[in-house]
């Protein structure tokens, strides 16, 4: 019975430290949207002064720089979701519990990546 009702009990981070978190996450989330904005704007294919006649080694380096920026863009777009993420889950009031057990994830480790969404236990048998 007692532990049943330890189990009911809602388990959060208090007020005071997820606002200092959400301000970090929203600024990141902007900078992020900057960063993918710019990168397109140096996306080699994407510019109107463009030459289509360019010798082997400009062609080259223009498919190198666009994938580049493929790649770059890709990976700012898995962090904007993730950003996105963790601040609807500081939204809903699950910020920092492990979404595969449910546990309290370490600070430690949130502190380090403040967008993990499960505790270290559970990323470890994830990646096993």
């Amino acid at each position: 019975m007692k532990q049943e009702n330890q189990e009911n009990l809602k388990i959060s981070f208090p007020q005071r430290l997820l606002s200092p978190i959400k301000h970090f996450l929203e600024a990141e989330l902007l900078k992020s949207k900057r960063a993918k904005k710019n990168l397109k704007n140096a996306d080699p294919f994407l510019d109107s002064n463009r030459v289509l006649e360019n010798s082997l080694e400009e062609d080259l380096d223009e498919q190198i720089d666009h994938f580049e920026t493929e790649v770059k863009a890709k990976f700012l777009n898995k962090r904007i979701v993730q950003l996105r993420k963790a601040l609807t889950r500081i939204k809903i009031g699950k910020y920092g519990l492990c979404e595969s057990c449910g546990k309290m994830i370490d600070t430690d480790r949130l502190a380090i990546n403040p967008l993990a969404t499960t505790c270290v236990k559970c990323q470890k048998e994830k990646e096993a």
